[in-house]
């Protein structure tokens, strides 16, 4: 716990969890345009405009590129992770939202007539499209590099 503090001084850190927390309020504010409603659940559910999880690793990649040097092992590291997060969010969680859908009409489709069927519903909404997650990774960079001159 002594070591706490040091995370409060973490440039880089802290500028990655902002991206991330930017990504989820413009979430409400683009739920707001687009449904015309405010929707606060926004801010703590998965999936949406932009992917809060892209913003986060891109931003964090950018800082360690811009302190540490493009060709270190660090931001090498971190690109990689970014990579990784990014793909799963787009690829695996987004099947699984899918999936879900699916289960979720069968068991509509199936079990109407009987009321005394009461699982819960899957959650359909995991992952992100494309154009979602290459939103946040936006955000990210361009966070990063607005709070380069603060590192």
């Amino acid at each position: 716990m002594q070591d706490f503090p040091d995370l409060l001084n973490n440039r880089i850190l802290l500028i990655a969890i902002f991206s991330c927390l930017l990504a989820q309020v413009l979430k409400v504010i683009i739920e707001l345009v687009w449904h015309r409603k405010i929707n606060f659940r926004t801010l703590v559910e998965t999936g949406g405009m932009p992917s809060a999880h892209s913003a986060l690793v891109t931003s964090l990649a950018t800082g360690i590129g811009q302190t540490s040097g493009w060709a270190s092992g660090d931001f090498a590291i971190a690109f990689c992770f970014a990579i990784i997060v990014m793909y799963d969010a787009a690829g695996v969680r987004q099947a699984a939202g899918k999936q879900a859908r699916i289960l979720n009409q069968m068991v509509d489709e199936l079990f109407h007539e009987n009321p005394t069927f009461n699982e819960a519903r899957l959650k359909e909404l995991l992952g992100h499209t494309p154009v979602q997650v290459i939103a946040g990774s936006l955000l990210g960079v361009i966070v990063s590099w607005i709070a380069a001159p603060a590192y």
